[in-house]
């Protein structure tokens, strides 16, 4: 984190959404906001997870590093044809014999030899610069990553880190979760990011939401009553988890727009949310979408470069995670708060216990 463009072709992850490829987007997520979040969300409270056994679980945590063996593999074949693969270029020397990172790279955003062959012409420029600059910072986070997993595993004790691998993709796909590992296209991270601030933020928010997806089965969840919802929380979660291990507010312009009008906004999502529920009442669902499911999911999801006029993109991560942190705070334990979060079944439930209602604190 529906469509390939629709969602802005770059920084899109697949995660299973109601039996379908469900892609969705984690757009410049970072870019210019390594602001901690009480820069940029003063009024909320920061639950403190409880620190003993969750201290030692981080303390065992082994040594993890990104994996750029893939990512080595097609710089070799890049720099042998000065920067114009062909398609049998790319089969032999990439695709055959690949690693765990294009293996799961490959459907949907490699898709084959000749679609990649086919981007690096349309755009060499931006594989060079990922070569020479992000495929090293890459190579230089693992003290970063570390960071990250060694606080994750205070937040969720007992759950499985994944392998992190960057690999160079088509051009439409910052990051994807796969099962026990994560992968990171450098060619997408690179272009939506400027600098190596903006680079290395990118990637350690990458690091902790997108590993938050690996740790989700969401195969448990009641899709067919409140998808809309569902969705929100599952984005919420990962947003907020990361937010946690990183200290950065996910992404600094819609933390302020969204925080300015957050009582009018949770009245337009409730709105969409009564819309999607309608319209999957009359036969509707993520499979099979009528225009106006569609229309309202797409004002709060799947929206990146597509976003309603004078919004930022995905405002409905930032939604989420609000409910997530009323979650956390009523719970009053943030370890036991994020287990039960991770395998929920009803979104409406998560709602209810959560108490989260801006409309009703500003009446």
């Amino acid at each position: 984190m529906t469509g390939r463009m629709g969602f802005g072709h770059i920084f899109i992850k697949e995660t299973q959404f109601m039996g379908r490829m469900h892609v969705t987007l984690c757009a410049a997520i970072a870019s210019a906001s390594l602001v901690g979040f009480g820069a940029t969300a003063q009024a909320q409270s920061t639950p403190q997870a409880q620190s003993t056994p969750q201290a030692e679980a981080a303390a065992q945590t082994p040594a993890y590093r990104v994996n750029s063996d893939d990512a080595r593999r097609f710089v070799e074949i890049f720099n042998a044809t000065n920067g114009a693969p062909t398609e049998e270029d790319l089969q032999a020397g990439y695709l055959d014999g690949a690693g765990r990172g294009v293996e799961i790279f490959t459907p949907h955003r490699i898709v084959s030899a000749k679609n990649l062959a086919d981007r690096i012409a349309d755009n060499p420029e931006s594989y060079q610069r990922a070569i020479d600059v992000c495929l090293p910072i890459a190579e230089d986070s693992n003290e970063e990553l570390n960071q990250i997993y060694r606080r994750l595993a205070t937040l969720l004790p007992g759950q499985a880190l994944p392998d992190i691998h960057v690999v160079f993709g088509g051009g439409n796909s910052g990051g994807t979760a796969g099962p026990g590992a994560q992968v990171l296209g450098l060619e997408v991270i690179c272009a939506v990011n400027s600098t190596e601030e903006e680079i290395r933020a990118s990637f350690r928010m990458f690091f902790a939401h997108e590993t938050v997806h690996t740790m989700q089965d969401f195969s448990t969840i009641d899709w067919s009553r409140d998808p809309l919802l569902a969705g929100v929380i599952l984005e919420g979660l990962a947003d907020y988890v990361a937010w946690r291990a990183t200290g950065a507010a996910p992404t600094a312009d819609r933390e302020s727009w969204a925080r300015e009008r957050e009582a009018w906004l949770w009245q337009e999502f409730q709105k969409d949310r009564e819309i999607v529920q309608a319209e999957v009442a009359n036969g509707s669902d993520l499979n099979n979408r009528s225009p106006e499911m569609q229309a309202a999911i797409l004002r709060w999801l799947q929206n990146y470069q597509n976003a309603p006029e004078g919004w930022p993109h995905e405002t409905g991560y930032w939604v989420g995670r609000q409910i997530v942190t009323a979650y956390v705070e009523q719970h009053g334990n943030e370890v036991e708060a994020l287990a039960e979060l991770m395998n929920f079944n009803a979104p409406y439930a998560v709602l209810e216990a959560s108490g989260y209602n801006p409309v009703d604190a500003v009446e």
